[in-house]
């Protein structure tokens, strides 16, 4: 029996590629139903619906089975076709590889880094900047007080419900308070003027009072300005959007074939529940990428 450093069992193995194949497909359906309101709502909506999906306890958890399941779907699935191409190192004299398997079948191991690159890559284009980027900006909304002005809306629970954004950033807003208590604590003679500062600003999102040491504001993320932006972009905003729409067709391929192929190897099989499995199965791998992506064509080309 095979051995490998994850899995003794190649039979192991590809139990496990199935569970965490039909996990990621439920990954699948819940990522596009939230994508989806970038089509079918508004920018309030999917904002709200981004800091649910990085703030929920539960969420962040299921998240980070995600992650270990990609990465071991990824891992596991190079290794079972290093593991199966070994097993047969030399060809036959005659082969027709179309005649008896499908082309997703026979490049699995090809379809899955092309999907693995594209991950990686739009994790770092929207993921990344959620979670990292200090500049991330912040949603807005016109000032129910104020009517033509703009205004930073603070999440529920924030003390401060909402901050007049001015044209400016939050860093911008808390430099200008901060500045014009160090010139009064200046004024007045003091030495140390870091401790005349009133507020810092926590990531992009947050801002603390220094005094009393507590969050009294925090905002909303806008992921729906950062993914409008980056498909609508006039340098790069075509390539992104077909490059994506080419990677939804590599994630078709490689569905069509791995979602029957999982429930295979589980050995859930008969002549009843096969044919239905192999129809939901490719209306599965057409529906799910075709939706996916329609969003950013829908961006790209029609969103005004």
């Amino acid at each position: 029996m095979a051995k490998s450093a994850l899995l003794k069992s190649s039979i192991a193995k590809k139990y496990w590629m199935a569970l965490t194949g039909l996990f990621l497909c439920l990954f699948l359906t819940g990522h596009l139903l939230g994508n989806l309101q970038l089509i079918f709502s508004d920018a309030k909506h999917f904002n709200e619906y981004a800091l649910f999906m990085t703030s929920n306890p539960a969420v962040k958890i299921l998240s980070y089975l995600t992650y270990i399941s990609i990465l071991f779907h990824a891992i596991d699935g190079l290794m079972l076709a290093a593991q199966n191409k070994a097993a047969r190192p030399v060809g036959y004299a005659k082969t027709n590889p179309s005649a008896n398997s499908s082309f997703a079948s026979r490049n699995m191991a090809v379809l899955g880094t092309v999907i693995l690159i594209f991950i990686v890559t739009h994790m770092v284009n929207f993921w990344a900047k959620m979670h990292f980027d200090k500049n991330m900006p912040l949603a807005q909304q016109e000032s129910m007080q104020m009517p033509g002005q703009m205004e930073f809306i603070g999440v529920p629970g924030s003390r401060v419900p909402s901050i007049p954004a001015q044209g400016k950033s939050l860093h911008e807003i808390v430099d200008e308070v901060n500045k014009q208590a160090m010139a009064q604590a200046q004024a007045m003679g003091e030495k140390n003027l870091e401790k005349a500062k009133k507020f810092e600003v926590e990531g992009s999102d947050a801002i603390k009072d220094l005094k009393k040491g507590e969050i009294i504001f925090k905002g909303y993320k806008d992921l729906y300005k950062i993914t409008i932006d980056f498909f609508k972009q006039p340098k790069y905003g075509l390539l992104f959007t077909l490059l994506y729409a080419a990677s939804m067709i590599v994630l078709a391929f490689h569905l069509l074939h791995g979602f029957q192929s999982a429930f295979q190897s589980l050995g859930v099989t008969s002549r009843k529940i096969t044919p239905a499995i192999k129809f939901f199965g490719t209306a599965f791998a057409i529906v799910v990428p075709a939706l996916f992506a329609a969003i950013p064509v829908y961006i790209h080309f029609f969103l005004k």
